[in-house]
């Protein structure tokens, strides 16, 4: 099979990695890809949001699979685009991914299926937004109703931060057009788990579970981030729950969707909070979480590149998936300033040593190669490490082991993901 992958981040490089690992495969590419995936797969100078472009690449190679990894090109028509031209995509229609697209669509679909989720109410006018806030009060959440890239959320613990969080939304169009409008929700309390189905319009294969960690700081403090680190599987997912949010959430929405006329191909993320009545929808996601899938893949026993093929044609009948019986936790290593201004092109040193270390494997979030041929810092999530073992205390030691051995003076990272699982008695947290 002839593959392209579309992105250039951490995400992608799991997805490519798993993918060459297919004895199906002739070959790869990945637009726009970087300097890790140009290891797997031969990158092309095509940004992942032109989708135009993409599908004339498709077309001139003879694609017989094309992968969307993260959501714009999708809400964009790049599964729509390639239906066109007669490929196959995994991922869905830009009606489908509007699922993300816009917070309000998710909530409505979330209604109609009968999915618990949080009370919610959306809003174009700001003055609206903040008398909402002031007669319901804080903890409360705010977010923008468009793509945001992950930042487009604020879980505020007293009215001056829900009403900033408008202010900056709203009026300052910190996220751009994606703060049109903001929905605003109850706070729920609980533990925060990524869910993960493959779907093919009509059913669904679970992929499991992992638990990220949004918040910049350790102890989860400071402003949300695109996702510090995460680990899998959370020992609070059990089996049980995970037939509960098959049953009550996914089936449900599939069957929404389909009934609205757009049914969902590709993989389905939904954000879940384990609440004291039980688990709620938080959103949901059209595409593969960063880091979550830099955990997730690592622990898979079976071909991923047949599973994805089958979603993407519509039958998953046939299609099963086994996982090893392991631990795998990721730490993201980030540019100084994030999740605000970060300053790229410092050297990334010691790279080669981290990979070579045992149970460790290295993804490139935002990367680029200099002329002399050196790694540097090209993003603000730069570096995603995974470490996987028989425990999750094994797991975590590898992936702070290859964190130790890089040189990379520029950059940070939390030194306590998978506090959760391996802290006595966690506290909860809000979402």
């Amino acid at each position: 099979m002839r593959v392209l992958v579309v992105g250039g981040g951490g995400r992608e490089h799991a997805l490519c990695l798993a993918i060459a690992a297919s004895p199906l495969l002739t070959q790869l590419w990945c637009a726009p890809g970087n300097p890790g995936i140009a290891e797997v797969a031969t990158c092309i100078a095509i940004g992942a949001e032109d989708v135009a472009a993409l599908v004339a690449f498709a077309l001139e190679n003879a694609m017989d699979l094309v992968v969307a990894g993260p959501e714009a090109p999708l809400t964009l028509g790049l599964s729509d685009a390639c239906a066109a031209a007669g490929i196959a995509c995994f991922g869905p229609s830009a009606a489908a991914a509007q699922l993300e697209g816009s917070k309000a669509f998710c909530k409505q679909v979330a209604d109609a299926a009968l999915v618990p989720t949080a009370a919610w109410a959306r809003f174009d006018n700001a003055a609206d937004a903040r008398a909402h806030i002031r007669a319901h009060g804080a903890p409360i959440v705010v977010k923008a109703d468009g793509l945001a890239a992950g930042k487009g959320v604020v879980v505020a613990s007293t009215l001056a931060e829900a009403e900033a969080a408008v202010a900056d939304i709203m009026e300052s169009r910190i996220h751009g057009a994606a703060g049109a409008a903001v929905v605003i929700e109850e706070c729920l309390l609980g533990e925060e788990i990524s869910f993960f189905a493959l779907c093919d319009g009509t059913r669904a294969l679970a992929l499991g579970a992992a638990q990220d960690h949004k918040r910049v700081g350790e102890g989860d403090t400071g402003p949300n981030t695109g996702g510090m680190g995460a680990y899998a599987p959370p020992p609070a997912f059990t089996p049980a729950l995970q037939a509960e949010v098959m049953d009550r959430f996914i089936t449900p929405t599939l069957a929404e969707m389909q009934r609205r006329g757009t049914p969902f191909r590709g993989v389905l993320f939904a954000g879940l909070m384990l609440t004291a009545t039980g688990p709620k929808l938080i959103e949901y996601n059209v595409r593969f979480g960063d880091p979550e899938c830099e955990a997730l893949l690592p622990l898979l026993a079976d071909d991923l590149l047949p599973a994805l093929l089958a979603a993407a044609r519509g039958d998953l009948t046939a299609t099963t998936l086994r996982w090893r019986d392991a631990h795998s936790l990721v730490v993201v290593m980030a540019a100084q300033g994030y999740p605000g201004t970060q300053r790229r092109g410092s050297e990334i040193r010691g790279l080669d040593a981290a990979a070579a270390l045992p149970g460790v494997r290295l993804f490139h979030s935002g990367t680029a190669r200099a002329t002399d041929g050196a790694i540097i810092a090209n993003g603000g999530r730069v570096l995603a490490i995974c470490g996987t073992g028989a425990t999750l205390i094994a797991a975590r030691d590898a992936a702070y082991a290859a964190v130790d051995a890089i040189d990379w003076p520029e950059g940070f990272c939390r030194r306590d993901i998978g506090w959760r699982a391996l802290a006595p008695n966690p506290s909860r947290t809000a979402g």
